[in-house]
């Protein structure tokens, strides 16, 4: 859905958020600047001409307003940044599911980097990163006073080339040095397996090939299964940091059958924009369940919130990481982009999930293993510095443990879903009924 317009972001990570496109031009609604709003900027560039004259060594212009300009942008909320040209070229990368580097999704705390997960069978996962290390070195270089966008391009390079990370983990007496070779980072955007009788779908991120790779997976579940009846489905987006706006509305769309998905609203309170599903269920109404944890943010948020409030699949697992805002990415000259967040985005019965989060239907911790205990895992769009305050945030705040266990068999949350499915558990949420959907439409 990428096409000649503004290319909207929904989501918590550096090239893993929600996007779709939202038309619009400069200064359409934007108030003019006042003689207040000049003075600062006429401030800004005697600033500017007094570092580039004065400063002990001779700085870089490019780099100085570079910083300038994220400096303004992350001041206004953890997601709002410049992309300089190779960092843009990067997202439209990513989005295509594949790119060079170690595999994992990032955001900046604190002045260091931190790991919002690791993707899946890539070096970095290999190497031991988890989710919450922080890193605070790159080749011997410390990652304070960097920009996101600069630490992201050292720890990107050639294939087959090594990268020493230096990280700070919660419980750990001291640094971690790893020394990770770099690869190409082929992500799959969907894995799945038949689990005797219950199909099961894991969505690790939602780039151009998601819906179709679904459409795939159900298509060979169906004939691994034969003759055999499937019980239902279960939907794992634990993990999933997010993508492609309309990757989102299409798996979700996979699943309903009639109405709302989600829609956006901007400043003006007119500004709303709502993506409707189509007649058509991939799988035929049998029974479903959707997994969640604090990994679990953006368009996996939009996804899992639209079967939730259709009460077509019942939520199981810990709150979701609560990133409810949307960014729209506007090219810029020299092929650079800007990242503003210009929207929220709400389920379809009109609840917000900024710093809130997916409360599940039915909580399912997942206990850490003993070499993990002790450690702060818990993940939420509400523990970000400046984060935008959410309509429906409360002192609870959003996410939870971020933690999915590698094998199967220690995977509580994934076989309680398939014993509910199956009949061994039972829970009054389950299976949801949908004459009990919570549409905004319906209430109004």
């Amino acid at each position: 859905m990428i096409r000649k317009a503004s290319l909207l972001l929904a989501g918590a990570l550096m090239g893993a958020s929600a996007m779709g496109l939202v038309q619009g031009s400069v200064g359409a609604s934007a108030n003019a600047a006042s003689s207040e709003t000049y003075r600062h900027l006429a401030i800004f560039v005697d600033i500017f001409e007094r570092v580039r004259a004065q400063y002990v060594t001779p700085p870089e212009d490019a780099k100085l307003i570079e910083s300038a300009i994220n400096g303004m942008l992350t001041s206004l909320d953890p997601h709002s940044s410049y992309l300089n040209p190779e960092a843009a070229q990067d997202m439209r990368v990513q989005t295509r599911g594949e790119f060079g580097g170690l595999g994992i999704e990032v955001t900046m705390e604190d002045d260091l980097v931190r790991v919002i997960a690791p993707i899946e069978d890539t070096p970095a996962a290999r190497a031991g990163v988890i989710a919450g290390d922080k890193i605070a070195e790159i080749d011997g270089e410390d990652v304070r006073g960097m920009t996101l966008s600069d630490a992201v391009d050292r720890m990107r390079g050639a294939v087959n080339t090594p990268i020493e990370l230096t990280i700070l983990r919660d419980g750990a007496s001291e640094p971690i040095k790893l020394t990770i070779v770099r690869d190409i980072i082929k992500v799959r955007a969907v894995r799945f397996s038949l689990e005797d009788d219950v199909g099961y779908i894991k969505i690790n991120s939602f780039t151009e090939r998601t819906s179709d790779d679904l459409r795939n997976a159900i298509e060979r579940i169906r004939e691994e299964a034969g003759d055999r009846e499937l019980e239902g489905y279960v939907l794992d987006l634990r993990l999933n940091p997010g993508g492609l706006l309309d990757q989102a509305v299409n798996v979700a769309d996979a699943f309903l059958d009639r109405g709302e998905i989600v829609s956006t609203r901007g400043r003006d309170p007119r500004n709303v924009t709502r993506f409707d599903s189509r007649p058509g269920d991939l799988i035929d109404g049998k029974p479903m369940v959707v997994l969640i944890n604090g990994g679990s943010a953006s368009a996996s948020e939009i996804v899992a919130g639209a079967l939730q409030d259709h009460r077509r699949a019942t939520i199981v697992g810990t709150k979701s990481f609560g990133k409810g805002s949307v960014q729209t990415i506007i090219p810029l000259a020299e092929n650079g982009a800007l990242r503003l967040t210009t929207a929220l985005y709400y389920t379809p019965a009109g609840t917000s999930i900024q710093a809130r989060g997916i409360e599940p239907d039915i909580k399912v911790e997942q206990p850490l293993p003993e070499e993990l205990t002790g450690r702060n895992l818990n993940r939420g769009e509400s523990e970000l510095r400046g984060h935008i305050i959410g309509a429906e945030e409360d002192e609870n705040g959003s996410g939870s443990s971020a933690y999915v266990p590698a094998d199967k068999e220690d995977d509580i949350q994934l076989n309680y879903a398939l014993d509910l499915i199956r009949g061994v558990e039972t829970n009054q949420a389950f299976p949801p009924n949908p004459d009990r959907a919570l549409l905004e439409r319906q209430q109004q």
